[in-house]
């Protein structure tokens, strides 16, 4: 369930109270008049199903609550109601599969931009993949994939392209082509300072390392997991299973491709340079594609599910 916390003009009150009561899943109406102060209005309070919240932040920024008002929301983590049962019970789907495109877009806006955290974050996780591949450490490769943030603004792109927005496509793709050469680049310095150090050696880089091989060597299988990835973590994002990023982060070889990149173009391999060049652009456009795609089937499922449903008065 979802609480709503709902300042409104006094004349807008009694069609937003009219929608809440038509909407299928709301439940637990309360109307404090006059209220709120800042802005000045009155504050209605209300639960609704997950499955039924998107079309209801629809219809009240059609209303113009965004605006003049304000709409804040919060999840519920514990509801011991009959109503808030049948409620959920009411409501078309099930709320773990259903999509907040509101929430989902302040979500990737948040994590698309190109800020100093994101940068050290992909330059930390750029630098720990070049140890891992260096020493061919999978721990070291796994870990460096997990710290990298880079699907914030891969998914960012994907919710752009579907919603249309062109502000965060364009924040979105920012983050992604500048982030990826400064996080590189560095790494590239990275390497210079740990060559003269000791700490590093072409010979480290030219011996055989088959456990990091594949993060320069792409092939078809390579597309493939990142389609897969794509979905996984859309489902993920748009859904309540938050945690199954982490399974993404690992399944896909941006960040090592990008420190494999810099590694050889450092000492002048060409060959791995471009092997690493072409998986990591795989990865990017294979999760991409996958992304929207997920999207653009969930945005039609939901669609569907409302046509169906008509509203329902609650008692």
């Amino acid at each position: 369930m979802l609480h709503l916390r709902l300042i409104s003009p006094p004349d807008r009150t009694p069609a937003v109270v009219a929608l809440v009561e038509s909407t299928v899943g709301a439940t637990h109406l309360a109307v404090l008049e006059g209220a709120a102060r800042a802005p000045a209005g009155d504050v209605v309070l209300c639960d609704v199903a997950r499955e039924a919240g998107d079309e209801l932040l629809q219809q009240l920024r059609a209303l113009g609550l965004d605006q003049d008002g304000a709409i804040a929301v919060e999840n519920i983590d514990l509801s011991l109601s009959r109503r808030a049962e049948r409620a959920e019970e009411e409501a078309p789907g099930e709320g773990v599969d259903a999509v907040l495109w509101e929430s989902l877009a302040g979500a990737t806006h948040e994590e698309s931009g190109l800020t100093v955290t994101y940068l050290t974050f992909l330059t930390v996780a750029t630098m720990l993949a070049a140890c891992g591949i260096l020493a061919d450490s999978a721990i070291l490769i796994v870990g460096a994939m997990v710290v990298g943030p880079e699907f914030g603004p891969l998914a960012g792109v994907c919710t752009a392209l579907v919603r249309r927005a062109p502000r965060l496509l364009l924040r979105s793709l920012v983050a992604l082509l500048a982030g990826f050469p400064v996080a590189m680049a560095l790494t590239g310095g990275f390497s210079v300072l740990m060559d003269a150090l000791g700490l590093f050696s072409y010979a480290d880089f030219a011996r055989p390392h088959p456990v990091s091989e594949f993060v320069w060597q792409p092939d078809k299988t390579s597309f493939v997991v990142a389609l897969l990835a794509g979905v996984a973590g859309i489902v993920s994002l748009t859904s309540s299973k938050s945690g199954a990023l982490v399974g993404v982060a690992i399944s896909v070889t941006t960040v090592p491709a990008a420190a494999n990149a810099a590694l050889a173009l450092g000492y002048g391999n060409m060959r791995e340079t471009w092997g690493s060049f072409v998986q990591l652009g795989v990865n990017l456009a294979g999760i991409v594609l996958a992304g929207t795609l997920t999207l653009l089937c969930q945005k039609h499922f939901w669609e569907r599910r409302r046509r169906r449903t008509g509203p329902v008065q609650h008692p």
